[in-house]
C-alpha cells in the first residue's frame, strides 16, 4: 500500500498521470516506455493518505483498502488512476459509477468482501494437543486482515491460528493479542498439494476425530437425499471451500 500511494504521491510531483502501475520492475507494455522505480516512502503515502481521507467518504476508504487487498496488478492500476481521479475532481466522486475506475473498485471490493464472508464461514479447526485450534486456508485474496475481528471476537476464550498457505503468512491469537506468524504449512499438512487438506501431521487432540465424524454425522443426518440439488449447493458453497470442511473431507 506505501508503495501505491508513493507512486500517487510521484505523479503529481511530477505531473505524470498516465503512468502504467506494475509489481515487476521489467514489466515492460511498449519498446520505448521507460521504466521508473518508485521508492516506499511512509511520509509521502501518508499524505496521499490523509489526502484521500478529505475526498473520499469513509466507503470509498475501504473499497480503496479492500480493492488493494485484491493483490491484482490490473486492481493497482484502477487504485492508481482512482486516485488521480480523486484528488483532480471538484466534486465528490463516490457514486460517480459512470467513471471506470469508481465502478471497477466498487467492483473489486464486492469481490474481496464476498471471500471475506465466505472465510468466515467455512474456516474450520482442528484442535491440537496443546489446546491450540488450527486451521490452514487458502482464499483467493488477502483476507486475513479483514476476518482478524470476527474470529478474535467469536473465539475470545481459546487460542487459534488461521494460516494463509497461499501467501504463507497467518494470525495467531493468544487470548489477549493477535499476532502474524510466519512458518512452512507443509509442515503441518504434507497434502496440501492433493485438494483436499487439514490432514494434520502435527498430533491432535484425542477428541478430534470423536468431533470430526459427530460433525459429519450431523451433516449426513439433516440432508434430505432426494433433494439433493448439487448446482445449487455448488452455487452456495464453491467446491474450492470443501477443502476446509470436515463434512466434505474425503
Amino acid at each position: 500500500m506505501t508503495g501505491l500511494l508513493c507512486c500517487v504521491f510521484r505523479a503529481f510531483q511530477f505531473k505524470e498521470f498516465d503512468a502504467l502501475i506494475s509489481v515487476n520492475a521489467h514489466d515492460q507494455s511498449g519498446l520505448f516506455d521507460e521504466n521508473i522505480i518508485v521508492a516506499s516512502n511512509e511520509s509521502h503515502a501518508e499524505r496521499v493518505w490523509q489526502g484521500l481521507k478529505l475526498k473520499v467518504s469513509p466507503l470509498g476508504l475501504r473499497n480503496f483498502y479492500y480493492t488493494f487487498l485484491a493483490e491484482n496488478t490490473v486492481a493497482f492500476q484502477h487504485l492508481f488512476n482512482f486516485s488521480i481521479y480523486a484528488f483532480s475532481s471538484q466534486k465528490n466522486i463516490d457514486h460517480d459509477f459512470g467513471h471506470q475506475d469508481v465502478l471497477a473498485i466498487a467492483q473489486w471490493a464486492k469481490q474481496v468482501g464476498r471471500e471475506k464472508h465466505r472465510m468466515e464461514a467455512f474456516v474450520r479447526f482442528k484442535k491440537c494437543k496443546d489446546g491450540l485450534f488450527l486451521s490452514l486456508i487458502r482464499p483467493d485474496f488477502n483476507v486475513l486482515p479483514l476476518i482478524e475481528r470476527h474470529f478474535k471476537s467469536r473465539y475470545q476464550d481459546q487460542r487459534w491460528l488461521i494460516y494463509d498457505e497461499k501467501r504463507k503468512f497467518g494470525i495467531y491469537y493468544d487470548l489477549k493479542n493477535v499476532h502474524q506468524v510466519f512458518m512452512d504449512a507443509h509442515v503441518i499438512d504434507e497434502n496440501i498439494e492433493n485438494g483436499f487438506s487439514q490432514n494434520f501431521s502435527i498430533e491432535l487432540d484425542d477428541e478430534e476425530v470423536l468431533y470430526d465424524q459427530l460433525w459429519k454425522d450431523y451433516f449426513n443426518s439433516v440432508n434430505i437425499t432426494a433433494r439433493r440439488n448439487l448446482k445449487l449447493h455448488v452455487q452456495y458453497v464453491p467446491k474450492r471451500y470443501w477443502r476446509y470442511m470436515n463434512e466434505k473431507a474425503l
